[in-house]
């Protein structure tokens, strides 16, 4: 694997985040999934041509010997999600594994690997977020999807003004795909959805960052 950049896709077992994995390879790069089963996760790694790491996002305990495992990253996917549908004060414990799995875990991961993308002077990370999670939609996410997935929004903002400009940092919406979480009714692809966070991971020195894209285009937070 010398000589390839290294990307790190979270919840990359399945659907769009194993559509990301197998669009970063058929770029040239070294995709590495984490699961947290490792089973499913080892199957999908081995289907696409990828290397694998356990990986729960959800505790931070584990984070460290999985990013051990995978090695230096110069690019890092905060694709795994969880979906509710109650409603948001019914149900505390979906509120809780939301903000755990697509908030506090990006931010973990983030954290964590900022520092060395800075020291090599490349990095890329792309939240993988959602419309649902947009103000200017409504937050039209259901339960706490939508909070969760506005407070990653946030995150992307605010660490961008952080992060040296060497590290692009932008959130997506992949729209609605036909994945186990999305439904079979979707109106796109899971390559379709990963089109856009494939092009944020492999931004050139001038692309953008701290920003929100739906179609490879602006979208309204």
């Amino acid at each position: 694997m010398s000589g390839k950049r290294t990307a790190l896709v979270t919840g990359g077992n399945r659907g769009i985040g194993l559509a990301i994995a197998k669009g970063l390879i058929a770029q040239g790069l070294d995709a590495v999934i984490g699961a947290r089963n490792a089973d499913e996760g080892a199957k999908a790694a081995q289907a696409i041509g990828a290397r694998f790491v356990q990986l729960d996002v959800s505790d931070p305990s584990g984070m460290d010997a999985a990013l051990a495992e995978a090695g230096p990253l110069d690019v890092l996917i905060n694709n795994a999600g969880v979906l509710s549908t109650d409603p948001v004060l019914d149900n505390p414990q979906a509120f809780d594994d939301a903000i755990a799995v697509m908030l506090k875990g990006p931010y973990e991961l983030i954290r964590r690997v900022a520092p060395g993308m800075a020291e090599r002077g490349y990095g890329r990370i792309v939240n993988v977020s959602s419309e649902w999670g947009s103000f200017a939609s409504g937050l039209a996410g259901p339960g706490p999807y939508g909070l969760a997935k506005a407070a990653l929004n946030g995150l992307t903002v605010a660490a961008a003004r952080d992060l040296p400009s060497s590290i692009k940092l932008n959130s997506m919406c992949p729209g609605w795909v036909r994945t186990r979480m999305g439904g079979e009714a979707g109106s796109k692809s899971p390559e379709e959805g990963a089109d856009t966070a494939i092009w944020l991971a492999t931004l050139d020195d001038d692309g953008p960052t701290g920003g929100f894209f739906q179609d490879r285009k602006p979208l309204a937070w």
